[in-house]
């Protein structure tokens, strides 16, 4: 375990980064759940397309583009390829920042039960207000 931050600066500094990455965290969990729904949809996409006979359309911007259903399938599959690969990606980056975070949520407890400790025993402030 490292040693307690002492100095209040780098304290400050540690909770920083923390809160940064409690962002990234928020960030990557939602990337992933927009990636999580598009899965599913493409899925849903390719078993509509198993029954699908002759033309179809795909959506192509604003507009509606007729295709035949081999063309589409194969967009489909390379959809979900790509989108399965993207959904990996974020798994592995979620639980590396959600170990850092656990590892610097410990080291900050550490540091400011240390400093608690130190300022136990120091007088109360006198500044007129009642505890």
């Amino acid at each position: 375990m490292a040693e307690p931050i002492r100095d209040p600066g780098k304290l400050q500094a540690q909770i920083e980064e923390f809160q940064n990455l409690q962002r990234q965290m928020q960030l990557v969990m939602m990337q992933r759940q927009q990636v999580q729904v598009a899965l599913e949809e493409l899925k849903a996409a390719k078993e509509e397309l198993l029954t699908a006979k002759g033309e179809v359309f795909k959506a192509v911007g604003n507009l509606m583009i007729q295709t035949d259903v081999a063309a589409a399938k194969e967009d489909v599959d390379e959809k979900l390829e790509a989108f399965a690969v993207r959904e990996g990606t974020l798994a592995k980056q979620e639980e590396k920042l959600k170990a850092r975070l656990e590892s610097m949520r410990a080291e900050l407890e550490k540091a400011t039960r240390g400093a608690n400790a130190g300022s136990e025993g120091a007088p109360a402030q006198a500044d007129g207000a009642d505890p």
